[in-house]
């Protein structure tokens, strides 16, 4: 801990909004705290932006859109510089790695090892394809020549959760950046640091100014700024299905702007009586719920398991529980769990735990704060038995290291419970039979259907959701790219 310690001292944030290639305070000049999720102590003041900064910062997207420094690029050089840019991240991983824990309370073994080397990989894997994709040459007759070509957006706004600050900025930046638009980019109020380090590489890297900008301050004010901005031609949010809602409302009442929702889940973890290895799956389904401390749209929250093995299943997961997702210090290679990322919201799983129990439900392991001396919000990871399906515990999104176990009897049952919800993120399926695998895959409501194994899928596969858990779109893949491009037909008349 004593190097952690060194490191944690040198370290410097940058705490203002970056427009136009520069560091600047807020116009108002406030700020807002912002604090360390492990002890509860300040950890920075943030400038505390407001619509006049989205103002200043769409202006300054729009002149470098339509000025072509960006889009008029060579394909080529733009893909340079972005990998440039991925470059210089991976070159700061110790650093972004620790912002990121301090900030948001990640384990560092974590952000080492995760999400800072895959921000990276998602700029570079989009930089790499943008001279690779092509437009076309549709089919006429001798007399007329017909194009169809992409043209870039030009300015786009996005809006990041807090769980995954880095990563999350890097789904939206990667396409948006290598389909030739300008970015105005909002963090999360109490996740902000890693992002505006983030900014600041790219200028590094060679982004003309104007390319990419980040505005910091609450959602209701800078988030609402951005969807409802008439220079803003697209927004692209990712955090909760209420959030979402008002996104899109906002882009009706005003300019039509393309939107494209990533939102919440209550992803469920189909375990069939034939499931093979069942110490693999218990290892599998509690990583799928208690990593990142349950902070993740697409966490396996709610347990279908067959009656037949539910008993021997579930002395597995609470075994592994306890030996494996130990809660402890983020800055402890040895912690799995660090705290959630504020008091409100750690207050807001109890509540949900609380709510289980009066329900019915049985907390087999965990069901509590812990470590409540430190300062920290931290909660233990926790399994409930004995719940059915109509449970609050089992239909909404608790965003924490909570898993809600509910048994089933056959195939037929098992699909009915797993698409008795409002949301359709992600899902897994146990089983060693390939026709039941590839039967209920296909029968599941869900946007990434895992066989075997918890999984988002990777780069090169789209991620988003049905019903609930999405709209307008998909973050990852080359299919990323057409959402922030408009298609223009241009017909030539070719006759004498």
């Amino acid at each position: 801990m004593t190097g952690i310690a060194e490191e944690v001292a040198a370290l410097t944030f940058r705490t203002r909004a970056f427009i136009d290639g520069a560091f600047v305070d807020a116009a108002s000049g406030r700020t807002y705290r912002v604090e360390n999720p492990a002890n509860g102590r300040t950890l920075a003041e943030v400038a505390e932006c407001d619509a006049e900064d989205v103002d200043r910062a769409v202006a300054a997207a729009k002149r470098a859109a339509e000025s072509g420094v960006w889009s008029g690029m060579a394909p080529g050089d733009r893909k340079r510089l972005l990998v440039r840019f991925a470059d210089l991240i991976d070159e700061h991983v110790g650093e972004l790695a620790l912002i990121e824990s301090l900030d948001v309370g990640k384990p560092i073994s974590d952000t080492r090892a995760l999400d800072i080397p895959d921000t990276a990989a998602c700029i570079r894997w989009h930089a790499e394809a943008i001279d690779k994709l092509y437009d076309q040459v549709a089919p006429t007759g001798p007399g007329a020549v017909a194009m169809v070509v992409r043209e870039p957006i030009g300015v786009v706004g996005a809006i990041v959760p807090w769980n995954y600050p880095a990563q999350m900025a890097a789904w939206k930046l990667g396409p948006a950046l290598a389909t030739g638009n300008c970015v105005v980019i909002k963090p999360a109020q109490v996740t902000s640091l890693s992002l505006l380090r983030i900014a600041e590489l790219a200028a590094e890297a060679g982004l003309p100014a104007g390319v990419l900008n980040v505005v910091t301050g609450p959602g209701s004010v800078v988030g609402t700024a951005i969807a409802r901005h008439p220079d803003v031609g697209a927004v692209a949010f990712t955090g909760s299905t209420e959030v979402g809602r008002t996104v899109l409302a906002h882009s009706a009442e005003s300019n039509l702007k393309r939107v494209m929702l990533e939102l919440g889940g209550k992803s469920p973890q189909i375990v069939m009586a034939d499931a093979a290895n069942l110490d693999r799956v218990a290892e599998r389904v509690s990583a799928a719920i208690f990593w990142n401390m349950g902070e993740n749209c697409s966490a396996g929250s709610r347990l279908l398991v067959d009656r037949r093995v539910k008993d021997d299943l579930l002395a597995r997961l609470v075994h592994v529980t306890g030996s494996t997702w130990l809660v402890g210090d983020p800055l402890d290679e040895a912690t799995r769990v660090g705290p959630l990322v504020t008091r409100v919201h750690m207050e807001r799983v109890l509540g949900y735990i609380e709510a289980g129990t009066r329900e019915g439900a049985r907390a087999v392991t965990g069901g509590g704060r812990v470590l409540e001396e430190t300062g920290g919000y931290f909660v233990a990871p926790t399994i409930f038995d004995d719940a059915t399906n109509d449970m609050r515990i089992a239909q909404e999104e608790i965003f924490g290291p909570v898993l809600t176990v509910v048994a089933f009897d056959g195939e037929d049952e098992a699909i009915r419970l797993a698409n008795d919800t409002d949301y359709g993120l992600a899902a897994s399926i146990y089983t060693e039979n390939v026709r039941t695998a590839h039967r209920m895959a296909r029968a599941v409501h869900a946007g990434t259907v895992g066989v075997n194994c918890y999984s988002e899928g990777d780069l090169t596969t789209p991620f988003g959701g049905f019903k609930l858990s999405g709209f307008g779109g998909h973050d990852k893949s080359v299919h990323a790219h057409d959402q922030y491009m408009e298609l223009k037909t241009i017909w030539i008349d070719m006759a004498d």
